[in-house]
């Protein structure tokens, strides 16, 4: 009888496991170190999947990196290009045959195109829809499992916060193309659990909360914390949408890593979505964020620059006033615990800008 996904890599993990017994300990501690998988990355230029990738190799395992540079960047690779353990591909997902020649053990998809604010929605959700088939056909056939990067987006305009993973994902009208990014999303989660349903896809959808860090894109493609450092650094006024009373919580880009990595190797996380983020204690206002990020790069000031921008400039379009997880679930099951506090991790990254700036100056 041929086996499923799911026992397919359990094998494959108890396999790892027993090669390395006198690493013995904590479970998920044993995993990473005991396991050498081979993991595909798509999206490796990028913010998350540089880091992602980094962290792979240094525990031993090997990665195989896919990206087409319409966002990543080669820069972010310099930490990796060399490592005897990481191939690079130069390739576009949406092409059919992008991931014909790939063999791994499993698949993490973080390639994606992000929020139209600026941009085509038509360019949103075609590539992103094109992707996601391309990606679930390659697990299928050659049976990976697959971790799937979804977004907070998805909860869209639900009123109840904390968001946990079975909460309803409420979009705003069909008119409002700010939500065809999360609509992507959406469509992608359902693609990828009918594909289980039908087919016995393995997979774990990893639903990943206002990631911020070194590598993060400097423009607002990198989250609003990006243009608030951007900003503060050439001490020019931080861009403030709406009133600025808004709330986000924010995760240090290595306890998104470790919430992946948790999902890739930990058997409980198969076919199961989990919220990766930062305690709900942490939410913050916009506004918050903002003067605390000027504050750490210019203390001499009194009060920071800030321009308030309406939402009307935008033309038609919506914000979620409120967008905080519940990590029961994730901490629970896999052991997840996000280590790396707001401003603890503001400062790295402060710290990373002010570095890559001087680099390319």
């Amino acid at each position: 009888m041929e086996l499923d996904m799911d026992e397919r890599f359990a094998i494959r993990l108890r396999r790892e496991v027993l090669r390395a017994p006198e690493r013995l300990g904590d479970a998920i501690e044993l995993d990473w170190q005991a396991m050498k998988l081979r993991v595909i990355v798509t999206g490796a230029a990028g913010f998350i999947g540089s880091n992602l990738s980094e962290k792979l190799l240094s525990l031993g395992h090997e990665v195989v990196g896919l990206d087409n540079f319409i966002r990543g960047t080669r820069s972010n690779l310099q930490s990796v290009n060399e490592h005897e353990n990481f191939q690079f591909l130069e390739r576009d997902l949406c092409e059919i045959t992008a991931l014909d020649d790939v063999e791994g053990d499993a698949l993490v998809h973080l390639a994606s195109y992000k929020i139209p604010r600026y941009t085509d929605a038509l360019d949103t959700l075609g590539f992103n829809a094109l992707m996601v088939k391309n990606v679930v056909d390659h697990c299928l056939k050659h049976k990976l499992k697959l971790i799937f990067a979804s977004t907070s987006d998805v909860y869209g305009k639900n009123p109840s916060v904390p968001f946990h993973e079975g909460s309803d994902l409420v979009m705003g009208p069909v008119t409002v193309k700010r939500w065809a990014y999360a609509v992507s999303k959406i469509f992608a989660e359902q693609y990828i659990l009918a594909a289980h349903a039908k087919h016995g896809l393995s997979f774990t959808v990893a639903r990943l909360f206002g990631s911020y860090g070194p590598r993060q894109n400097p423009t607002w493609w990198g989250g609003p914390q990006s243009v608030f450092i951007e900003g503060a650094l050439n001490r020019s006024p931080i861009e403030i949408h709406g009133t600025g009373n808004q709330t986000r919580t924010f995760t240090y880009v290595d306890d998104t890593v470790d919430g992946i990595l948790r999902c890739i190797v930990d058997q409980k996380a198969c076919n199961e979505i989990f919220n990766v983020g930062s305690e709900i204690c942490s939410e913050i206002t916009i506004l918050q964020l903002a003067t605390e990020i000027w504050r750490l790069i210019n203390p001499a000031d009194g009060e920071p620059l800030l321009k308030f921008i309406p939402y009307s400039s935008f033309g038609n379009y919506e914000d979620v006033m409120r967008r905080v997880p519940d990590i029961t679930k994730i901490k629970s099951m896999l052991g997840y615990k996000p280590k790396i506090g707001l401003r603890e991790g503001l400062i790295k990254t402060i710290d990373w800008r002010k570095t890559a700036t001087a680099q390319n100056s």
